[in-house]
């Protein structure tokens, strides 16, 4: 193995583990269709945790999945390079309302995926959850760094 190639696997491993290390977890409820929805989701806010997100990751447990938190609301938008998994992308307003789903976004690819509106977060849970759990447009979500705010 070359020595570029052992440098470059090095630097991945590192920013794996600090990009998961950045983040903390806290728990997050999905309220749809008269049911609240229990996850437990790693929370991101610096552009190092955002840019790394999900990249590489090989799986992830039903009830868990990545909340990346934005200083202001904005427009944002996604792409699914180096995401190994399929993902829904629930864009949030600042109020906690889903402005928009991405369903089932498709691993490893590049095609922007965009808001769709300004919004303050955009939460990222299994692919299929949004449509197993009748989640739609308009839903709400509620997490603990929203009362922060």
């Amino acid at each position: 193995m070359s020595l570029r190639l052992v440098r470059f696997l090095l630097g991945l491993v590192a920013a794996l583990v600090l990009g998961t290390a950045a983040a903390r977890a806290e728990p997050l409820v999905i309220h749809a269709g008269g049911s609240a929805y229990k996850f437990e989701v790693e929370v991101v806010t610096t552009p190092e945790t955002r840019a790394q997100g999900l990249m590489f990751r090989k799986a992830m447990a039903a009830n868990a999945g990545m909340l990346f938190i934005y200083p202001d609301e904005q427009a944002v938008s996604f792409w699914m390079k180096n995401t190994l998994i399929p993902l829904d992308m629930l864009f949030l307003k600042a109020d906690g309302s889903i402005a928009h789903i991405a369903h089932n976004a498709v691993p490893m690819d590049e095609t922007p995926i965009d808001s769709g509106a300004v919004v303050k977060a955009v939460l990222e849970v299994n692919g299929g959850t949004a449509a197993a759990l009748g989640i739609k447009e308009g839903d709400r979500v509620e997490y603990q760094t929203q009362a922060a705010q």
